[in-house]
């Protein structure tokens, strides 16, 4: 049961006759109007018992697009159904109207939606709807909450989306399909053309020269069909939020571009969320859609609360190619745990195929190093400046180490870590 603010205004209208007839007798026929009237409202509002609820929701939405959700509500009393129906999801799913008012007859059926934005990436679930259905005089109702489960996943937006033409365009033109041809790059033999001044002599085809009688050099394209694999650090390091976006968030947006370029580029992309057990996985296709997997794949993603195992990944790369592949290891540069975690690792990984490390700098610390007018300031300062150097200091030993390192702010990332796998790609290295 429940009280409606009728009712409230009803008890205190009843101020203006007490005040009239002051005495005890007055107040307690007030009371027992009130009393009378909720009890005579209860018995005549329908039943929720008799109220069926059915949901109708799409299985996906990308972050920050809306959707709705669809409830199909039916009568099954004698008696007609006058009352609010509440939907029970929490906050983050961003139903803007989850209150909404309902009359419905007996032996009929309405449809009420909810417009709903989601704020945060993942599963969204949904278990119960309140119904409150009130009496023909509007003082009380009765409210009950009934089983209505419902699950909603929201993908990752994509939004460096928008930079996939312009990286195509490049690795067209390495390819050699678009109207500017980049020759002399790659190591799979492309074609045959005359000298000139400036090539490389150790391109020239020497037999094909003396059938010509005349000097030719060969051209070369990027290799098509390599492997990337892609790996996304999960563990509590990700959780951190650089910009208001969690570190895992801006990770997985750069993931999303460079797998889609790397498999328009003819490249066979593998993606493995790790910790210290694997949290996901999607396998390079050859018909698939890979977009599709990777984000359903990416949505329920969440930092893990623990240490990541870099000592089991050269072994989970393994499982997925044994043969040479660019590796990308998407995690945090900082000092604790990549000193003891991931810089011991990486000779076994790098000897075996090429490495990018990628990581999430915080623009923060470049404000703050420049900011002493006050002596709070300064000790800030020289603590970002002591963080940059401890950083610029572990991006040197992965450098000497063999592998490529891409540190950069979280809006640039996604476009840095797809222009070196360009670059890699016209050097010939994949």
């Amino acid at each position: 049961m429940s009280v409606t603010g009728r009712l409230v205004l009803l008890a205190l209208l009843g101020v203006v006759p007490v005040l009239l007839y002051p005495g005890p007798v007055s107040i307690a026929l007030w009371a027992a109007l009130l009393v009378l009237g909720s009890a005579l409202d209860l018995l005549l509002a329908a039943s929720p018992r008799a109220v069926g609820v059915q949901r109708q929701l799409p299985e996906t939405v990308r972050l920050t697009e809306g959707t709705i959700s669809t409830l199909t509500v039916r009568n099954h009393s004698r008696r007609s159904f006058r009352g609010w129906i509440r939907e029970g999801w929490q906050p983050s799913a961003g139903a803007h109207n989850p209150v909404r008012h309902l009359s419905v007859p007996a032996g009929e059926g309405r449809s009420v939606s909810v417009q709903l934005v989601p704020r945060r990436r993942g599963d969204l679930r949904v278990h119960h709807v309140t119904i409150r259905s009130a009496g023909p005089l509007g003082l009380a109702a009765r409210q009950l909450t009934i089983p209505a489960p419902g699950m909603l996943r929201v993908l990752p937006p994509f939004r460096s989306k928008r930079l996939l033409p312009s990286k195509l365009r490049r690795l067209r033109e390495l390819d050699g399909r678009a109207a500017v041809q980049i020759r002399g790059a790659g190591t799979e033999f492309d074609s045959l053309r005359d000298y000139v001044r400036g090539d490389d002599v150790r391109s020239i085809d020497w037999r094909a020269s003396a059938r010509r009688r005349d000097t030719v050099v060969r051209t070369w394209r990027p290799e098509r069909d390599r492997r990337v694999v892609i790996v996304l650090d999960t563990s509590r390091t990700s959780a951190a939020r650089i910009e208001d976006e969690p570190r895992l968030d801006t990770g997985i947006e750069a993931s999303l571009l460079l797998a889609v370029l790397a498999q328009r580029g003819g490249d066979r992309v593998d993606f493995l969320a790790f910790d210290r057990r694997q949290r996901a996985r999607v396998q390079s296709a050859g018909k698939g859609n890979l977009l599709a997997s990777l984000v359903t794949a990416m949505a329920p993603l969440d930092s893990e609360l623990i240490e990541a195992d870099f000592s089991r990944i050269p072994a989970q790369v393994r499982s997925i190619s044994a043969h040479r592949s660019l590796v990308v290891l998407l995690t945090a540069l900082d000092s604790g745990a990549v000193e003891e975690g991931l810089l011991p690792m990486l000779p076994s990984l790098i000897s075996q195929h090429v490495v990018v490390v990628a990581s999430v700098r915080d623009p923060h610390l470049d404000e703050l190093r420049h900011r002493r007018g006050t002596a709070a300031e300064t000790y800030r300062a020289a603590a970002a400046e002591r963080a940059l150097l401890d950083r610029a200091a572990i991006k040197d030993r992965i450098h000497r180490l063999g592998a490529e390192v891409v540190d950069e702010p979280p809006h640039e990332l996604p476009s840095r870590l797809a222009d070196l796998y360009i670059r890699l790609k016209a050097a010939g290295r994949l």
